[in-house]
């Protein structure tokens, strides 16, 4: 396993850690949303060992954004649980990550790799500010535009994350064989 995988599978192994800390501290306490930063800070470490080194696995195109997604997830779930978030924006944001993962599977199994898009990476980003956002007592960005800070970044990243589903599905829209539906 290369060092890029291996800061992939930190990230995973931080995911139960953050949720524990999110969970059983104070919510004043800033643990979990430490550990989510640096969490998150390691995608953009991994992916850049990777393709500085040419380290690009088959393995790390699979677990790298699988983790990301686990990550945001577990993130975006807790923040609605805990009423600090819609619940509505959370069932967006699954159901995009679900349906493009099937969508990948779907070119998968035709032989196809469908590599990440510049949309797709802003949806993460947005993802991991605005939860990073969320999770601090204290405003990181009190306000952007005159709007508290927060909105502006749940929107954002919904925003990028319906965006990017879009673009995934149109670009690639030769993996939907009609033949095969």
């Amino acid at each position: 396993m290369n060092l890029a995988n291996k800061i992939t599978m930190v990230r995973l192994a931080s995911i139960p850690v953050f949720v524990a800390a999110y969970l059983f501290l104070p919510e004043e306490n800033p643990l979990a949303g430490i550990i989510f930063v640096l969490a998150s800070m390691t995608d953009f470490i991994d992916g850049h060992i990777a393709r500085s080194r040419n380290m690009v696995t088959t393995f790390g195109k699979f677990a790298d954004p699988l983790v990301d997604k686990i990550l945001t997830i577990s993130a975006f779930v807790l923040l609605a649980e805990s009423h600090r978030l819609a619940g509505w924006i959370v069932v967006i944001i699954v159901a995009r990550e679900l349906i493009i993962t099937g969508f990948r599977t779907v070119a998968a199994s035709q032989g196809t790799t469908i590599a990440a898009s510049k949309w797709g990476k802003f949806k993460t980003t947005f993802q991991m500010v605005a939860v990073a956002e969320m999770l601090f007592e204290e405003n990181l960005f009190p306000f952007l535009l005159g709007t508290p800070a927060r909105q502006v970044l749940v929107l954002l990243a919904l925003f990028f994350t319906i965006l990017s589903g879009v673009d995934y599905i149109v670009k690639n829209k030769e993996v939907l064989d009609p033949q095969n539906m």
